[in-house]
């Protein structure tokens, strides 16, 4: 998956968890760059009597540096408190949720918002606001559209928030890749499949129908450019780098039955995303923790698993035949520029016509996103590898396909980039989850905060 569960440690503690992060120019409002933090992953809609929420207990933070020096210039932080307003219940409500501060709701949750600039300097922009109820059900949320909208609120400064529980926007067939590869549209190919299947077949989507809490934030494109200004896409300054962190106290005092636990001393970062799948699939296990701990100005050490990905080395193996050109990649040890551009440094110009999203020659895993490219009238699912600059890894759309584009570009489609005399394997143009986006994405919306409304626990009792 893209970031869920991505680490022995974090996969323990699911409400520091980052599943995914978007970034992209809002196409309703392109003078604006929407960025979407989920976190908590894998929640099954019906999981009461203790719905899921953010943690109190954790600091979460968006980043966003403007300069390419891999350090934020702009954070964005959130802090969550939760209020329990009958003590003498077990119910998370005791009646129809009608509104935010509805009495029936037992279990509310606010949050506030402070933005921290390049010197330190932190300014409270939002305060007390609420997020909406987990979705529980058409007796206990009626209209839980209307209590979705009302948690969108207006910042100071121009920006608009929204945390609370979405549908999981994520699309990913996880049975069958981590079935040793086993790639449903080409599983009659796999070395072992070819004696067990005798067709393709269709994909999974392994995260229907499950939820995640989301920390949505859309910013004038002025407030996070250098100087504050809108730049023309070959401007170095047009693009902005971005990730999410989540952070604990350095202490924890476990109190017992004597009262509260104690959180205590400075807080340290367990968790870290900025590209897809980039420590799912491209770090060791060995170093996945170690990596959830570091800055992204400290990634060059990980440069050298993005050179020559281990899933490059696999593909020919598990599809014989498949990927013979590939395969002499792999062989010559060659390292894969056109990886650590689009993962670690971004784009430069004249790679590719009317692109670019270079941010410099610090190796640094963000989410790097060009504001000066427009959002596209019909977005391709595929993005970049399509044709359509304004998807990853050009930022990130909440449709882009990022695994297929992933496993494409392993497979050899972005080489040519760097060497226009290697050829991709035909496969390579095949190569596919399965899995229809469209079918997935119909629930999204075409405003803010664009995920769909979470599915609810009546109707979708069990996975």
């Amino acid at each position: 998956m893209s970031s869920h569960r991505e680490a022995p440690e974090i996969s323990k503690d699911p409400v520091a968890d980052s599943t995914d992060l978007y970034a992209f120019v809002s196409p309703d409002k392109p003078d604006t760059v929407t960025i979407i933090a989920n976190y908590l992953p894998l929640q099954v809609p019906s999981g009461g009597p203790n719905f899921f929420e953010f943690g109190d207990d954790v600091l979460y933070e968006i980043h966003i540096d403007n300069n390419g020096d891999a350090q934020a210039d702009l954070t964005y932080q959130f802090r969550f408190r939760t209020v329990i307003n009958n003590d003498k219940t077990f119910l998370y409500n005791t009646g129809p949720i009608e509104s935010l501060d509805d009495p029936d709701w037992n279990r509310q949750q606010f949050y506030t918002v402070t933005c921290v600039d390049m010197h330190g300097k932190a300014t409270i922009i939002g305060k007390d606001i609420p997020c909406p109820p987990c979705n529980i059900g058409p007796s206990s949320t009626p209209d839980y559209a209307k209590l979705a909208k009302d948690a969108v609120y207006k910042l100071e400064g121009g920006a608009r928030v929204f945390a609370g529980q979405r549908a999981d926007g994520f699309f990913v067939d996880l049975g069958a890749i981590f079935d040793l590869g086993t790639l449903r549209p080409f599983q009659n190919l796999h070395v072992a499949g070819k004696n067990i299947f005798d067709a393709p077949g269709d994909g999974v989507n392994t995260l229907d129908k499950t939820n995640v809490h989301s920390i949505a934030i859309q910013v004038p494109i002025t407030t996070l450019t250098k100087d504050g200004k809108k730049y023309e896409y070959t401007d170095a300054a047009a693009t902005i780098g971005v990730w999410t962190t989540a952070s604990r106290r350095q202490v924890r005092v476990l109190h017992g039955d004597k009262g509260d636990d104690l959180d205590l001393g400075p807080t340290v970062q367990v968790s870290r995303l900025g590209n897809p799948l980039f420590n799912e699939v491209i770090v060791p296990m060995a170093q996945k923790d170690q990596f959830n701990a570091l800055p992204p100005k400290e990634d060059k050490r990980f440069a050298e698993f993005v050179a020559r990905p281990e899933l490059a080395t696999l593909l020919p193996v598990l599809y014989p035949d498949v990927f013979p050109n590939l395969e002499k990649l792999v062989a010559d040890k060659t390292d894969r520029a056109d990886l650590l551009a689009i993962l670690l440094t971004g784009i430069p110009e004249g790679i590719i016509e009317g692109f670019q999203n270079f941010t410099g020659d610090t190796q640094a895993d963000l989410l790097r996103l060009n504001t000066a490219i427009p959002p596209a009238a019909e977005p391709n699912a595929f993005g970049l590898v399509a044709g359509d600059a304004a998807g990853w890894p050009n930022g990130r759309r909440p449709e882009d396909d990022v695994v297929g584009i992933a496993l494409r570009a392993v497979a050899g489609a972005t080489f040519p980039l760097i060497d226009k005399e290697f050829t991709p394997d035909e496969a390579t143009a095949l190569l596919e989850q399965g899995i229809t986006a469209e079918d997935v994405t119909a629930g999204f919306l075409g405003h803010f905060p664009y995920l769909g409304l979470p599915y609810d626990g009546f109707n979708n009792p069990s996975l």
